[in-house]
């Protein structure tokens, strides 16, 4: 059946229970797919063909004994190379975990696996999650399907990438400060990071802990949901994991709220920095919701522009400390020039991470250490804490906050490669989300005159997934963005 790779994980579970297709249809539908373009996208580290047609062949013959785990059952789900998939290589992207592979999964993947989904492969990213653009991998530069000149967004570009060219049916990212919502946005599908805590970080290898966040890319607002619902829950092995609260039947949710909202926009967000196409783009989806019957406010976050060089004083800082285990002794690459227990450190550290690994944890040293820790650190964590009161303050009136994504399309490869801080303001409107803890959805919103997509972001309160996929879909179901696929 032509173009299987382009549908939705709902539509797909209907035909499976129909009997109109098979899991291992299915499966090689993305397996000959993604050997079809993944030459130009290079969105894989890696996949393993025999292991997922032995899962889809499994899941169908739960099927035919009427045993069906759930709307997961059979679905190809890739996974981002920082999440622990048992015996599947888990390098970060980086030299230093070259040929590690690991003897356990994930609890998020743990919990896919209950589902009777496919795990599907390993996706690039830039090296242990610290970039924008999926430049940075020590491996391979992934392309936007879109425009394979451009960079496809990061950390989680290979997410976003295969996603968007069919070679998978939903994958799996990460977001410390834009990682999922970002990508999505310059890819043109849908990418969510939920509540702090609401997925086990465990299985995860560390970039910022009070950051990191797992969530799912999918092509619809009611995917991403259903990704969400299956994945979610306290865990014992992550203390910072929670239980969810409040309404969490999110797929069967979203159908049911239909609004008016109050809907909050920040001005902030739209001033000095935003391209103009993008600017226009989401007026219009503001207007939109207006001609709905939702109320819009304006709202104020004024610690907001503070948000990049908080985020960037704390994630580094808590880089720096988790990057340390690797160190060329317990795992990963040890230098074959090391001579004594100092060069082995330095040796095996200094040829296994990247330029921009090295700037974060030498950016994060600084300010951790004697003389610099209170003028930094300490004062960055009570910025952090304004971010997050102008966030609860803003709540009070509105059910959910309405802006652009990203500040401009997706750039060219090499453009801001020499610009470090010009590839930072990149997340510069999703990093205030990490700071405060609660989630956001990316979802497509149109296209600039060049064919690039475009995204609004959809802020919701803490644990208020629910409200927050409603607002979403609304808007997806009044356009057709989300099921426009790029022509490769």
């Amino acid at each position: 059946m032509p173009n299987l790779y382009f549908k939705t994980i709902a539509e797909l579970a209907v035909m499976l229970d129909a009997g109109e297709t098979s899991s291992v249809a299915i499966t090689q539908a993305v397996i000959d797919r993604a050997r079809a373009v993944d030459g130009q996208v290079k969105a894989f580290l890696s996949f393993d063909v025999k292991d997922a047609l032995k899962q889809a062949k499994a899941s169908d013959q739960r099927r035919s004994e009427g045993k069906s785990l759930g709307l997961l059952d059979g679905i190809p789900v890739g996974i981002k190379d920082t999440l622990a998939v048992k015996d599947y290589p888990l390098c970060c992207a980086s030299k230093i975990l070259e040929n590690y592979v690991s003897p356990f999964d994930a609890t998020c993947i743990l919990k896919l696996r209950k589902a009777g989904a496919v795990i599907w492969g390993r996706l690039n990213m830039d090296e242990f999650a610290m970039g924008s653009s999926t430049e940075n991998s020590a491996y391979q530069t992934t392309s936007n399907p879109w425009d394979l000149e451009a960079i496809p967004g990061g950390s989680s570009g290979g997410s976003a990438a295969a996603l968007a060219a069919g070679e998978a049916i939903a994958t799996l990212g990460t977001d410390t400060g834009g990682s999922i919502r970002q990508p999505a946005a310059l890819c043109g599908v849908v990418g969510m990071k939920p509540t702090y805590g609401l997925i086990s970080r465990y299985g995860l290898v560390a970039f910022a802990s009070s950051l990191d966040q797992v969530g799912p890319f999918a092509r619809t607002v009611e995917d991403a949901a259903i990704l969400m619902e299956a994945m979610l829950g306290k865990d014992p092995l992550d203390s910072t994991s929670i239980a969810p609260k409040g309404e969490t039947g999110y797929a069967s949710v979203l159908k049911n709220k239909k609004g008016p909202w109050k809907l909050g926009v920040p001005q902030e967000f739209f001033g000095e920095g935003i391209h103009p196409e993008i600017k226009s783009n989401i007026e219009k989806a503001v207007e939109w919701y207006k001609a709905q019957g939702c109320e819009i406010v304006n709202i104020l976050l004024p610690h907001s522009e503070l948000a990049v060089p908080v985020y960037y004083i704390i994630a580094t800082a808590e880089a720096s400390s988790n990057l340390a285990r690797f160190d060329g002794v317990r795992y990963g690459l040890r230098s074959d020039d090391s001579k004594d227990a100092l060069s082995v450190f330095t040796k095996s550290r200094g040829e296994g991470f990247g330029d921009e690994v090295k700037r974060r944890i030498i950016l994060g040293t600084y300010v951790l250490s004697s003389g610099y820790y209170d003028a930094y650190y300490l004062r960055a964590q009570k910025v952090r804490r304004l971010i997050l009161g102008d966030f609860e303050k803003a709540f009070d009136r509105v059910d959910a906050i309405l802006t652009p994504t990203s500040p401009t399309p997706a750039f060219k490869r090499g453009e801001r490669s020499e610009d470090p801080l010009s590839m930072y303001l990149s997340d510069i409107y999703t990093i205030s989300v990490n700071l405060a803890g609660i989630p956001a959805i990316s979802i497509p919103s149109g296209f600039t005159k060049s064919g690039l997509p475009i995204g609004l972001q959809i802020i919701g309160k803490a644990f208020g997934e629910a409200d927050m996929f409603a607002v979403a879909h609304a808007f997806e179901q009044g356009h057709s963005y989300t099921r426009q696929t790029p022509n490769l």
